[in-house]
């Protein structure tokens, strides 16, 4: 007979017996975090470092028509495709196709970016550069979730219906119907403004597109899934019609938007592909030279604090390197014990894919609630806090 956490979709394994406490422990975190009534079901995976840990656990109906959630389950990564995106870039950067110092108008035509960035009167738009789209130092406003004066955002049309879309349209939008939020920062500056920006990296998608003379989902299959066996990770233009991801829900509603998500061109994959990826990238294996990695983490920059976040962005305290997130609790807010910080990249979804240097963890999974989009950065802490703890347990 089926134990209530079988019929729920929990899945859960500890390899050994002294585990055993640490695989409990996280099962009850699972547990807590599907429990918001806006929940529909989770899924976490957690490595260490040294392989001497491996669990993975799901919970919830993966769908509305009841089928169970498990750790084998695909997911939309929504904005955790971002690493993806900047190890692209990077891989383009050492072979010489592109260099972050140069300006987006080498690679990309006027007909496509011209005055895409006009503020008090001057056009900024020749000075961004690569590195600006990366680090999200443009000013540039988000097509996804600014709101053109009298109009509804993006993602509320999309609430109403199902449709597609192109770059040419979405930068159309910020063109025409939107105000940056200030200039390109200087590179040099200690510290610049920076502001997220999904405009930035489909600019970046457009720049990989143009110097490969290939669509995106043949880059990420040549340069990332193909190498580094990532054989359950899908970009929707090539996603085979048998993969079904996870239902994503935006409050109590379940969102079924494929036309956008082909056009968002985010990914779709499984946590243990999430954590190879994660791995592969942290040991400087993605890179022909391993080194380039800390291109990503070599200088930090603060989200400004907002009184009124969008709630599908990070703020403040969150911080952006180049193509990756650091995430940080002020020491204030846990003056007791420190949390130990951690780098990766969080969804709109409430998705995330971290690793925490201090701990040598490495961990992934999703709400799939965009109406919880931060609950990464609530469960992350206590999620340390566990592994810690476990950490001083047996030292």
């Amino acid at each position: 007979m089926a134990t209530d956490n079988q019929r729920r979709g929990v899945r859960a394994d500890h390899p050994t017996a002294r585990s055993a406490v640490l695989a409990r422990r996280l099962q009850e975190r699972l547990q807590q975090l599907a429990a918001p009534q806006s929940i529909q079901h989770a899924v976490i995976s957690v490595e260490k470092g040294d392989d001497t840990f491996r669990w993975s656990g799901a919970i919830g109906d993966a769908h509305p028509d009841g089928t169970p959630m498990h750790a084998d389950t695909p997911i939309w990564i929504a904005s955790v495709t971002k690493l993806y995106i900047a190890s692209s870039i990077l891989k383009l950067y050492e072979r010489g196709l592109i260099h972050l110092d140069a300006p987006m108008s080498t690679y990309l035509p006027q007909s496509l970016i011209g005055g895409l960035h006009r503020l008090g009167g001057v056009d900024y738009t020749e000075q961004i550069t690569v590195h600006h789209l990366l680090g999200h130092l443009t000013g540039l406003p988000d097509y996804l979730d600014s709101r053109p004066k009298g109009e509804k955002t993006l993602i509320e049309q999309l609430i109403e219906r199902d449709f597609g879309f192109t770059i040419v349209d979405m930068l159309d939008t910020v063109r025409h119907k939107l105000t940056p939020h200030f200039p390109p920062q200087p590179l040099d500056a200690r510290r610049p403004k920076v502001r997220y920006s999904d405009t930035n990296y489909q600019l970046l998608i457009a720049i990989i597109e143009t110097v490969t003379s290939q669509p995106i989902h043949a880059v990420f299959a040549n340069l990332l899934f193909e190498p580094l066996g990532l054989g359950h990770t899908w970009h929707p233009a090539a996603q085979p019609e048998s993969v079904k991801p996870a239902t994503i829900w935006i409050d109590k509603q379940p969102l079924h938007i494929p036309l956008a998500m082909r056009s968002f061109g985010d990914l779709s994959s499984t946590v243990a592909d999430l954590l190879k990826f994660m791995r592969a990238l942290i040991r400087g294996k993605v890179f022909d030279d391993p080194a380039t990695v800390n291109l990503m983490t070599q200088h930090w920059h603060t989200f400004g604090f907002s009184l009124n976040p969008v709630r599908t962005s990070p703020g403040w305290p969150i911080q952006y390197g180049l193509g990756m997130m650091r995430f940080h609790i002020p020491r204030f807010f846990s003056p007791l014990r420190p949390t130990p910080p951690v780098i990766g990249h969080s969804g709109a979804t409430g998705s995330w894919l971290f690793y925490c240097p201090d701990l040598d963890v490495y961990f992934a999974g999703t709400v799939n609630q965009i109406a919880a989009a931060a609950a990464p950065f609530r469960f992350v802490p206590k999620l340390l806090h566990i592994l810690a703890t476990e950490k001083d347990e047996r030292s």
